[in-house]
């Protein structure tokens, strides 16, 4: 009988110990921003008239992939800055773009500026 509870114990060591490994926990995949997606109408919405020639803005567009990836670290400067500081994006608004907003540039930065 001893010899079955120490079997028993071993094995209900064994099989706790194997499903507490962290190579068994599933990691929760969150999807990289693109600017097709979260960008681009981001920008539409917020930087328009002014960067967006369709409608009018005579400033560098920013109404295709390659000059938002060009420009982003200086996209994510200005529109970080408080209104009435040389530079603030979006030009003559009296409030900054939402901390959500801003994180939608700043994100798509870190995870690698994709188009699609």
């Amino acid at each position: 009988m001893k010899k079955y509870l120490i079997l028993f114990f071993l094995v209900a060591l064994t099989v706790v110990l194997s499903n507490c490994g962290s190579s068994r926990k599933a990691a929760a995949t969150v999807p990289k921003l693109n600017y097709e997606t979260n960008l681009q109408a981001t920008i539409l919405s917020n930087c328009s008239p002014c960067h967006i020639p369709a409608k009018g803005g005579n400033k560098k567009p920013y109404d295709n992939y390659t000059n938002v990836k060009t420009d982003i670290d200086e996209i994510v400067r200005r529109i970080e800055m408080n209104p009435g500081e040389k530079g603030f994006m979006p030009f003559r608004k009296t409030t900054r773009l939402s901390d959500s907003t801003i994180a939608i540039f700043k994100q798509w930065r870190t995870d690698g500026l994709l188009e699609k």
